[in-house]
């Protein structure tokens, strides 16, 4: 099993950009693919993205691509989500997972959840 402790949310003015860490331990990360998940007040929990574990190969929601860029450092045991134009509706919670099978668009393809941060985007 490995733990997962998401960090970097907060409150942020619309256009602007953070920076989401997600550290792992208790196993090594390296060979895993991660997912980033966000889930708002009252909607379903969303796939933002992926990041597999060889390459760097990822993939992302049509509602963030070319504005979310995942990346991972193996070394560190960490991956990350940089998010730029952020939008009021980017407001979520949001989640990194380590991707067991299935679709990765599911989240019912992953175990081993983070507690999730907080963002908000306001407008």
């Amino acid at each position: 099993q490995v733990q997962l402790v998401e960090s970097g949310g907060g409150l942020v003015q619309a256009g602007g950009s953070l920076r989401l860490s997600c550290a792992a331990s208790g196993r090594t990360f390296n060979s895993y693919n991660v997912g980033w998940f966000r889930q708002a007040p009252g909607k379903e929990r969303e796939f933002v993205g992926v990041i597999r574990w060889s390459g760097g190969v990822t993939y992302y929601a049509d509602s963030v691509k070319g504005r979310f860029t995942i990346s991972r450092d193996n070394a560190k045991n960490a991956v990350y989500l940089q998010m730029v134009s952020l939008k009021p509706e980017d407001t979520a919670v949001y989640y990194c997972a380590v991707y067991d099978s299935g679709s990765y668009y599911y989240g019912s393809s992953y175990n081993d959840w983070g507690q999730g941060t907080q963002v908000t985007v306001s407008s």
